[in-house]
């Protein structure tokens, strides 16, 4: 009787260390890969554009500066978050002139109103400092903080990134609050915004939400085409 054959099935050979050590990274390149900041110049022109038709007050080098601004943050791990704040202060007070966009759709979530400092000018923001006491608003980079309650409501901290122009901004009490000098109502009947006292000053039926989407370490750029900043921020290095 002639008995069954067996049949010795191979089993795959056991990956010694290296292997091992190899396979583990390469899942951490690619997860870190899928992590990693946007590249500066990656597809700007069609997110410019896209923002720009939702928000056409807003000068296309206003956008083009805050997203390098953005891209820069987000390369030094500042942000996780794909939103930034765009303030465009070469536009009067009584336009709307601040528009929150998510950079990986280009969809512009809030585009509204809002005031800048007494220490600035009257219609149009013409001065910027840094310096306490001045009632101005100040130029640059920021990073939205925690929020808070005082004595405009609920309101959100900003921290200056740009020191040599909103270093002071924490200091100071640069924050974003509402205010009821800001609305389309009051730009139409006095053909500007009133001013508060260096802070972004936005109006009430909306100051709440947009609060609530930005705080926490997204980016909010205070733009002005004033060549010193433009041409001395560490993050426009490549706005040009």
């Amino acid at each position: 009787m002639n008995r069954p054959m067996l049949r010795v099935r191979r089993m795959a050979p056991v990956a010694g260390p290296r292997a091992i050590y190899c396979a583990v990274l390469c899942c951490v390149f690619v997860a870190i890969s899928a992590h990693a900041a946007p590249r500066t110049g990656s597809q700007p022109t069609s997110l410019v554009n896209a923002i720009r038709a939702q928000a056409p007050n807003i000068s296309p080098r206003a956008i083009e500066t805050a997203i390098s601004a953005y891209y820069h943050a987000a390369q030094q791990h500042l942000t996780h978050k794909p939103i930034v704040t765009i303030i465009d202060y070469s536009l009067p007070s009584d336009v709307k002139r601040l528009a929150v966009a998510n950079v990986q759709t280009g969809k512009v979530l809030f585009y509204t109103y809002v005031a800048h400092g007494k220490g600035s000018g009257l219609k149009f923001a013409t001065h910027f400092s840094n310096q306490p006491g001045t009632d101005a608003s100040s130029l640059g980079v920021y990073l939205t903080g925690s929020t808070y309650y005082g004595a405009h409501g609920y309101s959100l901290r900003l921290h200056g990134l740009d020191p040599q122009f909103n270093g002071a901004a924490y200091r100071r009490d640069i924050v974003i609050h509402s205010a009821w000098y800001v609305s389309r109502t009051f730009a139409q009947d006095h053909g500007r915004l009133g001013r508060s006292w260096g802070c972004f000053a936005l109006s009430a039926k909306v100051e709440s939400a947009i609060v609530k989407l930005i705080r926490g370490a997204t980016v909010l750029v205070g733009y002005y085409p004033d060549p010193h900043w433009l041409h001395s921020s560490l993050f426009l290095a490549s706005s040009d």
